[in-house]
């Protein structure tokens, strides 16, 4: 964990700024190592196709809450996220740089784990005072392809890369993930891209293929969102099987 100066805790101390809350899950399990405290943070500027939270694209939304407000939240549930640690996501939580570093700021001073769930599209200069704080990245690359990128999310990958470069730079543990959606990302010569592409890269702990569902159709439905993969079916686990293991095969950690 990276340590912090005097001079940078009294700051931390001396402000406060005010974030917006989509939700709160206080036992996740998926979103970073042991039991978590997860809150997902309003505003994306992506429209990915098969996105689980459309209610989380408006910026300006949400609950709001003071920095030290939800640290004092996350106090409450120490014990339980002990061996574990607490993870923002969204929405892209890297949109609201100075809420995340001040909180993250003020749990590493308790010796909390701090992780981070982004799909990358915030520049890495604009953001880099929350990644500094971050000790895990958690990296959603949409599609190795920038073309079928932007197709799925509405925005390149470039970015995206260019954090995962930052990380391995500065020795920063990455978990890698990637929905596999039929029709779209599952395609052999992408996923085989997508693996020649992270094998290099020293900083990735694991990889999680993530297979596409249908669950948040019905949030569509609610915000009167047109919904183009209402036909499309999830991978069958033998279509996720062989994805994991063109991923294995170039020695990579799949999860």
């Amino acid at each position: 964990m990276t340590d912090l100066s005097a001079n940078q805790s009294l700051a931390i101390l001396e402000s406060d700024p005010l974030g917006y809350i989509h939700s709160i899950e206080t036992c996740g399990t998926v979103d970073g190592p042991g039991i978590r405290y997860v809150a997902f943070l309003q505003g994306c500027p992506l429209r990915c196709l098969y996105c689980h939270n459309p209610d989380s694209w408006q910026y300006g939304t949400g609950q709001t809450m003071r920095a030290s407000a939800l640290v004092g939240d996350i106090l409450k549930y120490r014990s339980f996220i002990r061996n574990g640690g607490v993870t923002f996501s969204g929405g892209e939580p890297l949109s609201q740089v100075p809420f995340v570093t001040n909180v993250f700021s003020r749990l590493k001073l308790r010796g909390i784990h701090t992780a981070v769930d982004t799909s990358g599209i915030i520049p890495v200069s604009t953001c880099q005072s929350a990644l500094e704080v971050t000790d895990l990245v958690i990296l959603d690359i949409k599609a190795i392809d920038s073309d079928l990128c932007k197709t799925v999310s509405g925005g390149d990958n470039r970015r995206a890369l260019q954090l995962l470069d930052w990380c391995e730079a500065e020795e920063k543990p990455v978990w890698i993930r990637h929905v596999v959606v039929p029709g779209f990302t599952d395609r052999v010569e992408d996923l085989e891209a997508l693996a020649t592409y992270l094998k290099p890269f020293r900083c990735i702990q694991k990889v999680q293929l993530l297979p596409f569902h249908q669950m948040a159709i019905h949030k569509w439905e609610h915000l009167n969102v047109p919904y183009t993969l209402e036909h499309v079916n999830p991978p069958t686990p033998e279509q996720m099987r062989q994805a994991n293991a063109m991923l294995r095969d170039v020695g990579l950690n799949v999860e």
